[in-house]
């Protein structure tokens, strides 16, 4: 009985392929599929979430805040236009400056400098 059942799945067999029987790009899309996931999620995603993150701090910048700029001045807020931004580096000595040239905003008084005491 078992001779009979091996013969009738020999004889079926797989079906011919055909000239139309698998894709020519199915195995192309093994190899792209991986770089497009490493592409979206390692680069896309991350620099998506910075890019928001620093419209989020240029949309909050006001006067009064103190920031850190590119070239790495510490100042405090004094004006703001579309495009520019006015710094008070020092007492009296403003500067302006690109808005695309603010790194962060800064906790208060962390870009002051702390004189040594007299000893």
């Amino acid at each position: 009985m078992i001779d009979w059942l091996i013969g009738v799945a020999h004889a079926q067999g797989a079906a011919p392929a055909g000239p139309g029987g698998q894709n020519p790009w199915l195995p192309y899309v093994f190899l792209i599929a991986p770089i497009v996931l490493f592409y979206i999620f390692l680069i896309y995603l991350p620099q998506r979430k910075r890019s928001q993150e620093r419209a989020t701090l240029m949309d909050g910048l006001k006067r009064g805040d103190e920031v850190l700029t590119a070239g790495g001045l510490y100042g405090r807020v004094t004006g703001i236009t579309d495009s520019t931004v006015n710094i008070e580096i020092a007492p009296k000595v403003r500067i302006k400056i690109t808005r695309a040239s603010i790194a962060q905003i800064t906790a208060k008084g962390e870009g002051e400098v702390k004189e040594k005491a007299e000893e």
